[in-house]
């Protein structure tokens, strides 16, 4: 749009007039659009525009087109305020291949979708608007849910992943079968007695607040789980995860069954060591390692168990002495022991072994 203009006072006045109203109505998705208007109407460039009000600059452009051609018409809704026009079937596939690319890749400067940009999105890509209190209904319906984002390693090697899965995988559980050996995840949690935060209901304005007596001792735990059966072993301490430590609970694993243990472990530095290393070479007749690839815990199941310690034991909980930690995690862990069912489905209910490793995105 190679194009300057001002707009004159009247227009400037009942653009005024028009944002006002909007605001009164409470609908951010107007007092963004009449503000671009207002902007760039008195002398801002389509880019700042844009900035300002974190939306795409061709954004910009499609509210000035639509002005140009229906003047104050264009601010209006579509007739009636009640049920919206319905997305077609293929429309809802387009819409979720958009949210599941992200704001970013449709030309809006924020990472993070709302309801208000999903609803401008909507308007946009398809020419329906709807109402922005039933935008979250229709999300739902599509399968979506409102989550916080989490952080992936930036290292990740997609085709080490797509190995393991592929060829890594499969050959474990047929040498597990050959030998009628344990596969065992093994990873390590830390479980502090000041405590851990957790999203919570309370009323608005009144952050919950729970008690830490701000000691910096934690409880640590090695566990191994058996994802296909849902057994777990376990092996608390008070001292530090290292080498020793980890040859210690290996030990104590193999004085627990006499079957051959088919270690999978992660790239912790005590797992790697010279010194373990020199432990399972000498244990090599009960013990075998197996590692997963570089920075991919969705590949242990055994990380759902510990979320799920968290959100039982020490969730919002206060704990005024290292005993009372220990305690309610010694009981969330016993629980799960005797409970084989519960374990499995803390495990990510891995029913099968095709089952039991997730899809590489």
């Amino acid at each position: 749009m190679k194009f300057r203009f001002r707009f004159i006072t009247s227009t400037l006045v009942r653009l005024r007039t028009a944002l006002n109203k909007a605001y009164d109505r409470g609908d951010a998705r107007l007092v963004r659009r009449i503000s671009a208007l207002l902007a760039y109407g008195q002398g801002q460039e389509v880019s700042a525009v844009a900035d300002d009000l974190s939306v795409s600059p061709e954004t910009v452009y499609i509210w000035l087109r639509a002005f140009l051609v229906d003047r104050f018409a264009s601010l209006g809704y579509r007739a009636g305020a009640g049920r919206p026009s319905n997305l077609t079937k293929t429309q809802k596939r387009r819409l979720k291949q958009l949210i599941n690319a992200g704001p970013l890749a449709y030309g809006f400067t924020r990472g993070c979708w709302s309801s208000l940009l999903i609803q401008e999105m909507i308007l946009l890509e398809f020419g329906v608007l709807y109402n922005r209190h039933y935008i979250c209904d229709l999300l739902k319906n599509l399968g979506y849910s409102y989550q916080k984002a989490k952080f992936v390693s930036a290292h990740l090697d997609p085709q080490a992943r797509q190995q393991w899965l592929e060829v890594t995988w499969p050959a474990l559980l047929q040498k597990a079968h050959r030998r009628k050996a344990l596969l065992l995840f093994v990873d390590e949690a830390s479980f502090p007695q000041w405590g851990t935060l957790s999203y919570t209901w309370a009323l608005r304005g009144q952050q919950p607040e729970v008690p830490t007596s701000g000691v910096r001792k934690a409880y640590k735990v090695f566990g191994a789980a058996d994802a296909l059966a849902g057994r777990l072993f376990y092996h608390g301490i008070e001292g530090r995860f290292n080498s020793d430590t980890y040859a210690q609970f290996l030990t104590q694993l193999m004085h627990q069954t006499k079957r051959h243990l088919m270690i999978i472990q992660d790239g912790a530095r005590y797992h790697t060591s010279k010194t373990t290393q020199a432990f399972f070479q000498t244990h090599r007749a009960r013990l075998t390692c197996c590692q997963l690839p570089s920075y991919s815990p969705d590949f242990n199941p055994i990380e759902h168990l510990w979320k799920t310690v968290r959100e039982d034991a020490t969730h919002n909980k206060y704990f005024p002495h290292f005993e009372d930690v220990v305690a309610t995690v010694e009981e969330t862990l016993q629980f799960l022991v005797r409970h084989r069912s519960m374990l499995r489905k803390t495990l990510g209910d891995y029913a099968t072994e095709k089952e039991i490793m997730p899809k590489v995105a």
